[in-house]
């Protein structure tokens, strides 16, 4: 079963390379999606995959990498009925 996942990072995720580290852990465990930096210095991310995979990239998020200060991790999901209902095919940097 799978489930979809919007996230917002807080703390110091922009300009220290964290939505590239996103999308590469995302990429590796197999999640479709998208991250991009918000206006108010946050990264948002939406992503698709399973409960295991989705939790493997929250606890990568958390980390983030070097230069990196994540104080918070808000999170919403809901599961997916059917595969009818992906919205992506790739997971993508965006503007």
């Amino acid at each position: 079963m799978l489930q979809s996942l919007h996230a917002i990072a807080e703390g110091r995720v922009q300009g220290v390379g964290y939505r590239w580290f996103v999308q590469k852990v995302a990429t590796q465990l197999g999640i479709n999606g998208y991250v991009r930096n918000l206006p108010d210095g946050t990264v948002e991310l939406e992503a698709e995959g399973s409960p295991e995979s989705l939790n493997a990239l929250i606890d990568e998020m958390k980390k983030g990498p070097i230069g990196a200060r994540v104080q918070a991790i808000r999170e919403h999901r809901t599961w997916l009925r059917s595969e009818s209902e992906r919205r992506f095919t790739k997971f993508e940097i965006r503007p």
